[in-house]
C-alpha cells in the first residue's frame, strides 16, 4: 500500500513540513532496505575475504542448503586461513573425485541452529551438521572452536549468523576399522571382527557407537577363550558378542552416562552409568572416551562385555520391539521392510539357542523362520512372521503366569 501526502501550495510552512515528511519516510525506507541481512552465502561473497570459502561451497555444490532459511552457524575461515593449509591441499580438495571428502570438511564448519557467541562462551562443544563434533574452549578468555581462534563474532545473515575463524577445520576422516589398527592396542578386537565378518559393516557409513575392549581387557578373559571364539563353529556366538558393543548412531560419553542404557546392535541393553572411577558400561570402565571418527565414535572399555543368554524376559522385549517397530512401516506399504525386521528378531532369538528359552518357544518361532523363508509375497511373509510372534509372546506370558501361581 503506497503511502501518499498532498501538499497544499496556499501554505508555505504546511508543504515544507510535507516535502520533509516525505523525505523522512523515503530515508527510513532506504535505511531498512540497506539493513536487511543477506543470507550466509551472499554475505560471505560480499564480505570479501571469504573468497576460498565460497569456491569450495560451490564446488560441494553447497550453495543452495545454505541458502536454506536454516538457521545455520557458520565458523568461516578466511582466505588467510586457507592458504595456511599445506600445499596442494586446497587443490586436491576442489577436484571433483573428492567432493564428498570436501563436504565433510565444509559441513564439519556448520551447526544447525543460531548459536551466538555468549551462546558459544556456555559450551564445551558442538554438534556439527556433517555428525562429528566440534571442541570449544575458552583459553584466556578468548573463543576457540577445535583450537581455531574466533577473529570476529556474530555477523548478522537472515538464515543464521556467521564466527570468523584464523584455521580450517579439519575433521577426523579415519573409520573405525583403520583408527583402531593404527591405534595398535586392538589387535584382538580387529582379529574377531574379522572372523565375525563384520569388518565391512563397522567400515561403512554408520554412524556406530563402539565399546572397544584393548587388548588387554581381552587378556582378562579365561584362558582359551578367545581361541574357542575365533573358532569357525563358534562364529554366531562371536557375532552375538561383538554386537553386544556395538550401539547404532553417535553417543558420547556425556550422553551415554545422561541415557542410563543403550541399546545394542544385538536387541540386548548395556546399562551405562557414572561411578568415582568414571563413565562405566555394565561393570566395565571406559579407560578413554570420546574418539570422534568419521562413520562413528569409539570408547575404550577395559572389559570384554558379555551377553546374557537369551531369556524369556529378553526374548519379549525383543518381539514386542520388533512388533512396535514393524507395524507402522507396514502400514505405511513397505511390508519387505516389516517382514525384515520381524525375521531379524525371531532369528535372534532362535540363532541364540539358548538353554534358558522354553523350547516349545524356540520351535515355534524356529518353524515361523523356516516357513517364513520360502514365502515370496512380502505382505504375507509378514503375517506368517507376526503369527508366529504372536504366538511364542503368548507361549511366554502363559508360563509367566503359572509360575507365579
Amino acid at each position: 500500500m503506497r503511502t501518499s501526502i498532498r501538499c497544499r501550495p496556499a501554505h508555505g510552512r504546511l508543504a515544507l513540513l510535507c516535502v520533509a515528511a516525505m523525505y523522512l519516510l523515503l530515508g527510513t525506507a532506504q535505511v531498512r532496505a540497506d539493513s536487511d541481512p543477506r543470507d550466509i552465502v551472499d554475505t560471505a561473497v560480499e564480505a570479501g575475504n571469504f573468497d576460498t570459502l565460497v569456491a569450495a561451497v560451490k564446488a560441494a555444490e553447497l550453495v543452495n542448503t545454505l541458502k536454506q532459511p536454516g538457521p545455520f552457524t557458520v565458523f568461516a575461515p578466511t582466505d588467510g586461513a586457507f592458504n595456511n593449509l599445506p600445499a596442494g591441499t586446497l587443490e586436491s580438495l576442489l577436484k571433483p573425485e573428492n567432493k564428498q571428502q570436501l563436504v565433510d570438511i565444509l559441513t564439519y564448519h556448520v551447526v544447525s541452529g543460531r548459536v551466538s557467541a555468549r551462546d558459544a562462551y556456555g559450551l564445551n562443544n558442538a554438534a556439527t551438521v556433517n555428525g562429528q563434533r566440534l571442541n570449544v574452549a575458552i583459553p584466556d578468555g578468548k573463543l576457540a572452536i577445535d583450537g581455531a581462534s574466533v577473529v570476529a563474532t556474530d555477523i548478522n545473515c537472515s538464515n543464521g549468523v556467521i564466527h570468523v575463524i584464523d584455521r580450517v577445520l579439519l575433521p577426523e576422516q579415519a573409520r573405525i576399522p583403520a583408527a583402531a589398527k593404527k591405534a595398535g592396542k586392538f589387535n584382538t578386537l580387529l582379529a574377531a571382527v574379522s572372523a565375525a565378518g563384520l569388518a565391512e559393516v563397522l567400515d561403512g557409513s554408520g554412524p556406530f557407537t563402539v565399546f572397544a575392549p584393548s587388548d588387554q581387557a581381552f587378556e582378562r578373559l579365561p584362558e582359551g577363550t578367545v581361541a574357542s571364539l575365533l573358532k569357525p563353529e563358534n562364529k554366531n556366538k562371536l557375532v552375538d558378542i561383538l554386537k553386544y558393543h556395538v550401539v547404532s548412531g553417535r553417543v558420547y560419553a556425556d550422553q551415554a552416562a545422561q541415557a542410563k542404557q543403550a541399546k545394542t546392535l544385538l536387541g540386548s541393553v548395556l546399562e551405562t552409568s557414572v561411578s568415582a572411577e568414571g563413565l562405566r558400561i555394565n561393570e566395565s570402565l571406559v579407560v578413554q572416551a570420546d574418539l570422534d571418527l568419521a562413520n562413528g565414535v569409539v570408547h575404550v572399555i577395559d572389559a570384554v562385555l558379555l551377553p546374557e543368554p537369551m531369556n524369556p524376559r529378553q526374548a519379549m522385549r525383543t518381539l514386542h520391539d520388533a512388533i512396535r517397530r514393524g507395524v507402522p512401516v507396514y502400514n505405511h506399504g513397505d511390508h519387505r521392510k516389516c517382514a525384515d525386521i520381524y525375521m531379524a528378531a525371531c532369528k535372534m532369538i532362535v540363532d541364540s539357542e539358548s538353554d534358558q528359552m522354553p523350547q516349545e518357544v524356540m520351535d515355534v518361532l524356529q518353524r515361523t523362520v523356516t516357513r517364513a523363508k520360502h514365502m515370496h509375497h512380502s505382505g504375507a511373509r509378514a503375517w506368517a512372521l507376526r503369527h508366529g510372534m504372536d504366538s511364542a509372546l503368548g507361549s511366554m506370558r502363559q508360563m509367566s503366569l503359572a509360575s507365579v501361581e
